[in-house]
């Protein structure tokens, strides 16, 4: 069994993989497509043939002609949905006729190819003629779904669950499809058939002779799925989702149907089912225990591969669900040499280790950091098996799977499963990559390693397309490298310490004090019975945690509570020293920071960051066009991504959130730190996020996984602020410092590394807030008894240093050209400073506070956010107030500018979008 015998992909051009994970499809109606500006004239010609399929959270329309693309209407972007009647039609057709407009349309398969998503992003028309029914047939169902995807996410999947169960209750199963009309029925319910990120509900029957499942829907090749009693070989109960409601079903070769993954509504439902079917006379399952397969391993009666497999599917691992796929152990760690030689000692792994502790400089810093971490404490912040890792290994034979789990969109060409070598060294050494391998490494062709055509990936930095996966030199071919891997996991090197890996992966070191000894302590979430969905009663809280646990992985179920006993050899079993992994290390380099920036790299700077500037009219004309409240406490920092589409934020709530501008809802939410966070920003990448934090770490998490890639213990107080520019990331504290480290962000061509530290710059009491020019030399600090000072950076000295308030210098900011600077303070006293005299070139008493400024890079424009919720702007040459808005209920404790946008957020944790009035929302 394999992945690709549960592929969907190929069954017809429209499949639930189209959709998001876990939507449902209920049903489609023939109808006619006529795009928009389509007149009576040409409505035969321009007009589309198909089928409207109507789904939990979209309506898409998949034509017949395969040159068309499949074009997908996520309800959440619907703005109506109407019968229409118009001169296009005649009489008799105007109760057939219907109307969706909507602000998003999603176009897929365009000529039949498997390619990223297009993303249609304006209002627009989409009519629709259906062929054999009335509008009345399909539009109430149309407009409840659109009604519950107007709710938050727990919510509107709970008003979708309940518009299933209705929809379920009224489906009965179809007798008529019994094989045997004096087939008595045993048991009867509603579940769901599992497969890879797709949930398809149908009702289950079981009789005295054959298990049926008959889909609500008519996506599956066969109207009902058939299984014979006495084809079963193994029936297996699941975890699905961390919740014990799942069982799977596997037959006898040569069976018509060779396995089945069912979840039912509550655990119960599933042991019924389960022991249902386990007294059925004409079942005969095939008898192994535990100890028996064990035995058969030892005894040399069964492969290492199979023993391992068969683990997998007692520790819960199936290939149906990305969640919980089977894991395999990296044996072989040469990838360069010529030749193989499975007699060598010194091309194998330690198998006594995790794969994180295999660098001992790595491992080293995670030590460090979880003895500081508060409980639910853990090394590892990304998992060994996650859907993201299974289908970065598969992408090239399962394209279809990688734009369902990325929302249409491949991987940079760069990021992707490119060279063995690479892939092991990024595990070895990266501070966030502990992949383990899947099982099509040792079993099948290794068509996952070639690159058919069927999907253009793109171009590569050096100008290549994606190909196949580069093998190592002992390779011939994709063949030979499966033979070559599968003869390592049989070699007597394995065969005598592949104990030790299960004892970490299903043993007793999965677990408590001796994973602690192990280094094999992973984020809690992942553990079988952390967390009980059930008791969730917030729908929006669960729909976090599955989300969580989609991104996180899931631990396998715990097999073994003592060591497993080795493998049986003839001289007993051997004992291997390893060479401790070192990554490369920065210790003995010089960090150079350069003390000085030319005029025109000040200029260039200047000049490329007025691309994100409001004008003048543009500020003039800023309103709230969207709102929105996740965070429980006040908003201390927001970042708005480089393409525009997600916003992250951090709070005093401990958490980071993001959320999408498009779909307009939660995309993710990380429990950062057990204190407050403090600052965010993200780097030119797009996939990393630095993170500040009350508990005097710096935290860097991958957008891209969902998970911490490092924690910086950076200050001895809380961090009130991190900066980045040029490679130089400045962190400032509660402890009187500023701190410069080198940080270089990971791209296609730099892996992850830590932030090195560089020097200190100490004040007389805690820095509230910072902010540095362009070129990154230029910094100022404003502290807790209102001290402002202006450091030079590469040289590591104060400018100059100055008392402007008589309390905390709430926030500052540094103009474009450099010449000036502005301070704000509790004293509500607004300072313009000229940076070369330090000369107090404005001073206003407000009378209010402003807590957050930035200044416009177009010279003279000051945003600020003050005590009365209002999003103030200033000009700075003329010290004049130019505009005033309130958008806020509450203090204004965050601002973002980008291109013609800018974010706030307030001390209750709501945040607004503002957008000149000409600006399409």
């Amino acid at each position: 069994m394999s992945f690709i015998e549960h592929d969907i992909a190929d069954q017809e051009r429209f499949n639930l993989l189209l959709l998001e994970p876990g939507e449902i499809y209920f049903e489609d109606y023939s109808v006619t497509y006529f795009p928009k500006g389509t007149v009576k004239a040409d409505k035969e010609k321009r007009s589309q043939k198909g089928h409207l399929k109507i789904c939990s959270k979209s309506v898409v329309f998949v034509p017949k002609v395969l040159q068309f693309p499949i074009l997908k209407l996520p309800l959440k972007n619907v703005t109506s949905v109407e019968e229409w009647s118009g001169d296009l039609f005649s009489r008799l057709d105007k109760d057939k006729v219907m109307r969706i407009t909507s602000n998003v349309a999603v176009k897929m398969k365009e000529n039949n190819i498997i390619g990223p998503y297009s993303f249609f992003k304006e209002a627009s028309d989409y009519t629709f003629q259906l062929d054999y029914v009335s509008v009345d047939d399909c539009l109430p169902q149309i407009c409840q779904l659109h009604r519950a995807s107007t709710l938050p996410p727990g919510e509107q999947t709970a008003m979708i669950n309940a518009i299933v169960l209705s929809r379920q209750s009224r489906c009965k199963f179809n007798t008529s499809w019994l094989e045997d009309l004096y087939e008595k029925i045993q048991f009867e319910t509603q579940g769901d058939r599992i497969l890879p990120l797709v949930n398809n509900p149908g009702r289950i029957m079981l009789t005295c002779k054959r298990l049926y499942f008959q889909p609500f829907n008519n996506i599956e090749k066969v109207p009902v799925i058939k299984i014979r009693l006495k084809d079963i070989s193994r029936v297996i109960k699941r975890r699905f989702l961390l919740r014990q409601i799942g069982i799977e079903i596997f037959c006898k070769e040569g069976a018509p149907c060779s396995h089945i993954y069912l979840s039912l509504p509550t655990s119960d439902e599933r042991d019924d089912l389960y022991g249902t079917i386990l007294d059925q006379k004409e079942l005969m399952l095939e008898q192994s225990s535990q100890d028996d397969m064990m035995i058969k391993w030892q005894s040399k009666n069964l492969s290492n591969f199979d023993y391992l497999m068969y683990l997998n599917s007692q520790a819960d691992r199936s290939f149906c669900d990305l969640t919980q796929y089977p894991v395999m152990p990296w044996i072989v760690t040469d990838f360069t040499s010529s030749t193989l030689d499975l007699a060598d000692e010194k091309i194998y792994r330690d198998l006594s280790k995790p794969i994180g502790a295999l660098n001992e400089e790595r491992i080293q810093k995670m030590r460090e950091r979880y003895q500081e971490m508060p409980d639910n404490k853990f090394l590892y912040g990304s998992h060994y098996s996650t859907p993201g890792y299974v289908l970065f290994y598969l992408a090239r034979i399962a394209p279809e799977y990688v734009l369902c789990l990325q929302n249409g969109k491949f991987d940079k060409p760069d990021r992707m499963f490119n060279s063995l070598d690479d892939t092991w060294a990024n595990c070895l050494e990266g501070a966030a990559d502990f992949k383990e391998l899947i099982p099509e490494f040792f079993e099948g062709k290794g068509e996952f390693l070639l690159n058919k055509g069927v999907s253009n990936f793109g171009i590569r930095q050096d100008g290549q397309p994606i190909g196949d996966v580069k093998l190592p030199p002992w390779a011939k071919d994709h063949h030979d490298f499966i033979d070559k891997m599968r003869a390592a996991l049989e070699s007597d090197f394995a065969s005598e310490n592949i104990h030790h890996w299960i004892d970490l992966i299903f043993g007793y070191k999965q677990t408590g004090e001796e994973a602690e000894k192990a280094d094999n302590v992973f984020y809690y979430m992942t553990y079988e019975g952390a967390v009980d969905l059930d008791k969730f009663q917030d729908p929006n809280e669960r729909a976090r945690i599955e989300i969580q646990i989609m991104e996180f992985g899931q631990t396998p179920k715990q097999l073994f509570k003592k060591p497993h006993p080795p493998r049986f050899t003839k001289d007993g079993p051997r004992h291997y020293s390893f060479t401790t992994v070192s990554s490369s290390s920065q210790e003995n380099e010089e960090i150079e920071v350069k003390a000085e920036q030319s005029v025109q790299s000040a200029e260039s700077s200047v000049a490329s960051s007025v691309q994100s500037c409001l004008s003048l009219e543009d500020i003039s004309a800023l309103y709230v066009t969207h709102q929105y409240t996740l965070h429980k406490s006040g908003v201390t920092g927001l970042q708005l991504t480089e393409d525009g589409c997600s916003i992250f934020s951090v709070s005093q709530d401990t958490m980071l959130k993001m959320y999408s501008l498009e779909d307009q809802r939660q995309l993710r939410s990380f429990n950062v730190s057990n204190m407050a966070l403090s600052s965010c920003l993200v780097m030119p990448d797009n996939k990393t996020i630095v993170v500040g934090s009350w508990d005097n770490f710096v935290y860097f998490y991958s957008i891209e996984f969902g998970r911490i890639l490092d924690a910086l213990k950076a200050h001895d107080d809380a961090v009130s602020s991190v900066i980045w520019k040029n490679n130089i990331l400045i962190t400032a504290s509660w402890d009187s410092t500023s701190k410069i480290w080198q940080f270089t962000p990971s791209s296609e061509l730099h892996r992850f590394d830590s932030a090195v530290f560089v020097g200190q710059l100490d004040h007389e009491s805690g820095v509230y807030c910072q902010d540095v020019d362009e070129t990154g030399s230029l910094l100022v600090t404003g502290t807790e008894e209102g001290q402002v000072v202006i450091w030079n950076v590469g040289s590591l000295y104060p400018i100059a240093e100055m008392r402007a308030h008589e309390g905390s210098v709430n926030a500052v900011g540094i103009s474009s050209d450099c010449r000036k600077f502005i301070s704000c303070g509790s004293d509500c006293l607004l300072k313009i400073f000229d940076v070369e005299t330090q000369t107090e070139m404005v001073v206003k008493n407000l009378g209010y506070q402003i807590h957050c400024v930035v200044w416009c890079n177009n010279l003279s424009l000051i945003l600020c956010g003050t005590d009365l919720g209002q999003l103030e702007v200033w000009d700075g040459d003329k010290a004049t107030l130019v505009s005033a808005v309130k958008g806020h209920n509450a203090p204004v404790t965050s601002i973002e500018v980008r291109t013609r946008c800018v974010l706030t957020g307030d001390k209750e944790g709501k945040i607004c979008v503002w957008k000149p009035m000409w600006q399409d929302s």
